[in-house]
């Protein structure tokens, strides 16, 4: 049976379609450990802290970042597991509230320490204390630690120009939990700038980027009476450097 010409070249584009999307750097965003803020955009859920407007916008700006860095996003609702992790080239962590199994945080040591990328914020105690989320089970053994709430109540904060972020970008600062250890490379606009941001970089390949203050991974360009936050540019080089 002869086939039309018509239906070859459709089958052509599917293909060359499906080869490009298994292509792409992929970034695994977890929301299955009770995240504050986000969830799967496709499950459409809103609540009084992250209505659907909002969840959209995030999400929607968090894809653009992928994209700009030719990723896409893929959202686990589950436990998190070497299988998952085998398929990703960075993993999404922001503000979670409830304890990683001591088989996930295996898995996501084992993956840091060949290649893998992380990105995690874990913000003040007032949404969850380190006694509720084990991050430091996950990375204090690459030598980065979250600590205690900064004592440091300055509003606004910029990255450092330098590895991981390209110019000195206006970000949020509005609270934040001290982060120890690793690359300072966002900081308060104190004098003296407390960091609240830091990088490392894994023997085996891995990266790590830990956040103290989680409102420039929320792109919230606008808080207490601070205007035009460059949260999108400033998330963009950090996804980029993971992704690199």
């Amino acid at each position: 049976m002869r086939l039309p010409a018509s239906f070859l070249l459709a089958l052509s584009f599917i293909c060359f379609c499906d080869y490009a999307q298994a292509q792409k750097k992929k970034i695994l965003v977890d929301v299955g450990h009770g995240q504050k803020f986000y969830s799967d955009p496709a499950d459409k859920i809103s609540t009084e802290l992250v209505p659907t407007q909002r969840l959209e916008y995030m999400t929607g700006e968090l894809t653009k970042n992928a994209v700009a860095n030719d990723a896409l996003l893929i959202y686990l609702k589950s436990s998190i597991t070497p299988a998952a992790l085998s398929k990703v080239d960075m993993l999404f962590i922001q503000v979670p509230s409830l304890k990683y199994s001591p088989d996930e945080c295996k898995a996501i040591r084992s993956y840091l320490e060949t290649g893998g990328s992380l990105f995690i914020a874990i913000e003040e105690d007032y949404w969850a204390t380190l006694d509720q989320v084990n991050a430091n089970d996950i990375v204090s053994p690459f030598g980065v630690t979250f600590s205690s709430d900064s004592p440091d109540k300055t509003v606004g904060g910029h990255a450092l120009e330098g590895k991981v972020t390209k110019q000195k970008y206006s970000v949020p600062f509005h609270g934040a939990r001290t982060v120890q250890g690793g690359t300072p490379f966002a900081v308060s606009n104190s004098p003296g700038g407390s960091s609240f941001a830091v990088f490392t970089e894994v023997k085996g390949g891995g990266k790590i980027v830990a956040m103290g203050e989680a409102m420039a991974s929320l792109y919230m360009t606008s808080w207490q009476d601070v205007n035009n936050y460059q949260c999108a540019p400033f998330m963009q080089d950090v996804i980029g450097w993971l992704l690199k």
